[in-house]
């Protein structure tokens, strides 16, 4: 298997809630898809999937322990990016975590929630440049 991420997917309650946070509130570009909402992420596309149905065509249980979300990171460009995507999360309707802050190896980093409890870290890492 080659080390490389295509689809991303996120169980949540409500697809058009979530569809309206991400595409609406944050700005990210929408797919066309015919039984999904799909966003393209400059080489992975994310995919929101009513949690029911993620977890049948998984085979998993809903309830069980991991099955319900995943932690994502976002690198930005500078620091103030951090505070400008933080804000843009709460303004769409996610809760903020942790908020910025300076961290012990030069960078700036911050937490958000989407509306369903994924967790988002926005980081600006100088030793990793978003191209």
């Amino acid at each position: 298997m080659e080390p490389h991420i295509s689809f991303l997917s996120l169980a949540v309650d409500d697809v058009e809630r979530a569809r309206r946070f991400y595409e609406e509130g944050l700005g990210f570009p929408r797919r066309r898809s015919r039984s999904l909402v799909l966003f393209d992420l400059r080489g992975l596309v994310l995919a929101l999937v009513e949690r029911d149905r993620l977890a049948a065509e998984a085979g998993a249980d809903p309830g069980a322990p991991g099955s319900a979300g995943v932690t994502l990171s976002h690198n930005v460009a500078d620091s103030a990016a951090v505070d400008t995507v933080l804000a843009a999360a709460r303004r769409a309707g996610g809760r903020e975590v942790r908020p910025a802050r300076d961290t012990s190896w030069g960078g700036r980093a911050g937490w958000f929630a989407d509306p369903d409890g994924h967790l988002w870290e926005i980081v600006h890492h100088p030793d990793h440049p978003v191209e």
